[in-house]
């Protein structure tokens, strides 16, 4: 069942306004015995052996089994509470999640009890592509059919629920300046060098696959990597900054599966064979010091770094920063009334599923060296 469709017809109702908010994020374990169970999620039908998700708990247990991204996130809702306040805006901010507590499906259900029919839902993922999009849109149709099998007074018409997911954001001056004011933070944490530090931008790596197949095959695909590109490009340009590399990280599959390369720990090490002594690594990727933040770029990049002799210093993200706080209460103060074109389909403005063959989802056998992660 498409959102369109649980929404009984109301996706192509503009006028109505809109009474909530689902923040919907990614998900994370909140302790040790959490963190099995997470990861089962994360790659429930993919066939992981057992003994490949445990290696992987490692990452999350060498932090306690806990991480941050759920703090994070609602640290993230209580500031666009206030934002929204600030705006005038009367409209409760809920979260859930993709793969742990509080469930999207939860959350969606806990919505329509209080009484909530059209809901605005703000992704934690900045970026095009199935893991980026396209799965949103699938965690929005599952909580809905979840939600109609529970509730059959939900595919009434009369009291049907829709949830429109808010445009994606990659290319917001909000984002951008954000972004580029955590680089320059970072460049002074390195203090005068010789040389200015090699800025290098880093984003969750995909397969190959996924990533040709990300936005209309008519438009060229590889929408994600395109727009990463893009995003960086932005950043770079806000500094003055005219050279610089874009770079990956987190890729969870077999080594025979092509992803998208360089990997951050490798390009490291082409640095430091060219000479380059000092570097600043972005995760334009992502909007929160989660885990895969942490571990890949705190602790395997930095080691990598640290090796090699290289003055290394990891920008912040952009989830703290009033601006993009203030980006979210614009989408959704836009948005509120119920303007705009709640039919468009695709990797853009749109209230229902992607087009067809539109970001399809690649096949990844074995896949799990790290959870994939969009947030």
């Amino acid at each position: 069942m498409s959102s369109s469709a649980a929404a009984g017809g109301s996706a192509t109702a503009g006028s109505e306004p809109f009474d909530a908010v689902l923040f919907l994020s990614f998900g994370g374990p909140d302790g040790p015995d959490d963190v099995m169970p997470f990861l089962e999620n994360v790659t429930r039908g993919r066939g992981i052996p057992r003994e490949r998700l445990e290696s992987v708990a490692e990452h999350y247990l060498h932090f306690g089994g806990v991480s941050p991204i759920n703090r994070l996130n609602l640290e993230m809702i209580d500031a666009l509470r206030a934002e929204l306040d600030r705006r005038g805006l009367d409209l409760p901010v809920y979260f859930g999640n993709r793969n742990w507590h509080p469930m999207a499906e939860d959350t969606v259900a806990q919505m329509y009890r209080e009484g909530h029919r059209r809901v605005l839902v703000f992704p934690t993922s900045a970026w095009g592509g199935y893991s980026g999009c396209r799965q949103y849109h699938e965690d929005i149709d599952r909580a809905l059919t979840s939600l109609t099998r529970a509730v059959p007074a939900a595919t009434d018409p009369d009291s049907a629920m829709l949830l429109r997911k808010l445009p994606q954001y990659w290319s917001h001056p909000a984002f951008v300046a954000a972004g580029a004011d955590a680089v320059r933070r970072a460049i002074e944490s390195l203090g005068p060098g010789d040389d200015a530090p090699r800025l290098v931008f880093t984003a969750h790596s995909v397969p190959d696959s996924a990533d040709a197949a990300s936005g209309p095959a008519a438009e060229g695909g590889h929408l994600y990597s395109r727009q990463v590109m893009a995003a960086s490009q932005a950043v770079a340009d806000a500094l003055g900054i005219t050279d610089f590399d874009q770079v990956w990280q987190s890729r969870s599959g077999p080594p025979q599966v092509p992803w998208l390369e360089p990997d951050i720990c490798d390009h490291l090490e082409d640095l430091a064979a060219r000479g380059i002594r000092r570097v600043v690594v972005y995760p334009v990727g992502f909007i929160s010091d989660h885990l895969e933040v942490i571990w890949d770029l705190d602790n395997e990049a930095a080691e990598v770094a640290e090796r090699l002799g290289m003055d290394y210093a990891r920008a912040g993200t952009v989830g703290p920063d009033r601006r993009f706080i203030e980006m979210i209460g614009e989408f959704v103060e836009s948005y509120a009334g119920g303007g705009g074109d709640l039919t468009a389909m695709g990797c853009a403005d749109n209230g229902r599923t992607c087009r067809e063959n539109c970001c399809v989802p690649a096949a990844r056998p074995g896949s799990v060296g790290r959870p994939p992660s969009r947030s």
